[in-house]
Order: C-alpha cells, then sequence, then structure tokens
C-alpha cells in the first residue's frame, strides 16, 4: 500500500513537472519577440564589438540595406495588390498619421522642453529629445509591430516609407494612448485595424535615418553624444512597449472586429 502511494506520489510530481515546463515553453513561444530583444540587448553589451560598424555583423549593409530590404520584401509577399491599392488610396488615414508625426508631435514636445527646461535636465538632452520628436516614423519596427497584430499593414508600409522620406518611455505611452483614443472614436470612420497601424506608424521614430540626420545637422558639436541619448532610447523602447502591448492590441482588435461584424 505505502510503495503504491509513494509510486502514485512520483508519477503526480512528474505529471507538475512535465506540465510545467510545458507552460514555460508556451509562455517562450508566446513572448518570443521580446525575449528576442532582450537577449539580443544582453550580447550587445556582453560583446559590442560585435555589432559595430565595420564589425563582424556589418550593420551598415546588413541593418541599413539587408534586414530593411527583407522586410518590405516578406511584407510584400503577404500582401495582395488590391489591399496595397486600397491603402494607397486611404488619404484620409496617411494625413492624419503624418499630420500628428510631423506636426502635433513636434510641437506638443516643444511645450514640454519650456516646463522640463525649468528643471535641472541637461539642456543638450532636451535638444536631442527635441530632434527625436522631430523625425518622421521608421521603415520596419511599426510595420512588423502591425503585422504582428494584424492591424492594416499596408497603410503601415506606406506610412513608414512615406514619412522616412520626408526620459521617453511615458511620453511615447501617452501619444498612443492618444492617437489611440483619436483613432478609435465613432466619428473618426477608421477600422479597428486602420487604428492600430495609425498608432504605431504615428508614435514611432526612426533610428536609421535619425542618427545620420544628427551627425549631419550636429556636426562638430561636443555635445553629440548627448543629443543622440534621447533617440537612442527611445527607438528601443519603442519596441519593447509594443511587443509588451501587442496580445492586448490584438485582444482588442480582434473583439472589435467581432462587435462590428453583422450576424
Amino acid at each position: 500500500m505505502c510503495v503504491r502511494k509513494s509510486a502514485a506520489r512520483r508519477v503526480g510530481v512528474g505529471c507538475s513537472s512535465v506540465r510545467g515546463a510545458m507552460g514555460l515553453i508556451a509562455r517562450v513561444r508566446k513572448e518570443w519577440f521580446i525575449i528576442g530583444i532582450v537577449l539580443v540587448i544582453t550580447c550587445a553589451k556582453l560583446a559590442p564589438s560585435v555589432g559595430v560598424k565595420g564589425g563582424p555583423l556589418r550593420p551598415e549593409i546588413t541593418i541599413t540595406y539587408v534586414a530593411v530590404s527583407v522586410i518590405f520584401f516578406n511584407s510584400g509577399l503577404s500582401l495582395k495588390t488590391e489591399e496595397l491599392a486600397s491603402a494607397l488610396m486611404h488619404v484620409k488615414l496617411h494625413f492624419f498619421v503624418q499630420t500628428f508625426t510631423l506636426v502635433f508631435f513636434p510641437i506638443a514636445i516643444w511645450l514640454l522642453l519650456k516646463v522640463l527646461a525649468l528643471t535641472a535636465i541637461n539642456e543638450w538632452l532636451l535638444r536631442g529629445l527635441q530632434t527625436v520628436a522631430c523625425m518622421p516614423p521608421p521603415v520596419s519596427s511599426a510595420v512588423i509591430l502591425t503585422k504582428a497584430v494584424g492591424g492594416n499593414e499596408a497603410a503601415a508600409i506606406f506610412n513608414s516609407a512615406f514619412g522616412s522620406f520626408l526620459v521617453i518611455f511615458s511620453i511615447q505611452l501617452s501619444f498612443m494612448a492618444l492617437i489611440f483614443f483619436l483613432s478609435t472614436r465613432n466619428s473618426s470612420g477608421f477600422t479597428a485595424a486602420d487604428s492600430v497601424a495609425i498608432m504605431f506608424c504615428a508614435t514611432h521614430k526612426s533610428l536609421t535615418l535619425g542618427i545620420p540626420m544628427l551627425k549631419i545637422v550636429f556636426e562638430g558639436y561636443e555635445h553629440l553624444s548627448l543629443i543622440s541619448v534621447p533617440l537612442l532610447i527611445y527607438h528601443p523602447a519603442q519596441i519593447l512597449l509594443g511587443s509588451i502591448l501587442l496580445p492586448s492590441i490584438k485582444t482588442w482588435m480582434s473583439g472589435r472586429q467581432k462587435t462590428l461584424t453583422p450576424v
């Protein structure tokens, strides 16, 4: 009898361990994107020389050209021609995104800086933050996050590319909340998928284009490193924040679409 109970306990413990392992694997699969980001950041901290310009990874080629090209090529393969054509004609959405990111965003940050200037924050960091506000959206992260949720990917691709050719976490979250509120009102006329694309495109800023622009505009400035800090923080923050919000946004969008779909 005792032997049977002991064996039963061992079986129970074994089953619990298996369930725990399966649950951990499922969790890792679900959060693979943010886990990957943390691992990459850790590797960059441990071996920064691997990713520097001219290093083994050749980021000036692999990131600037190869990675961006692969992202858009992959997105293009998954899009139907009629979807992209429809997105190009979605003038209201494009105008909304570009006006918010290139007009409202810089003005709002400029007003915020007037208040922050009264504090002890380094003035060159504040100038860097103003520069971040004037940056166009990136050509990659906004598209990746929009696609991951299942939003209007075609619109995200168009606005990311269009915008590129023309501290920090709380600011981005505030703007995302504001843009979400504005684009989801009944009077806005945007679908749930449109709202997702708008939220990511209108609040993201480009690091790929931003750093070269800073080097050109502030060439010779001894405080260039300080000016670059806000953008260097904002860019990974927008990816991390987007990754964290992905499950919630996806659930919201699915629920919104079911509600609006006639039975």
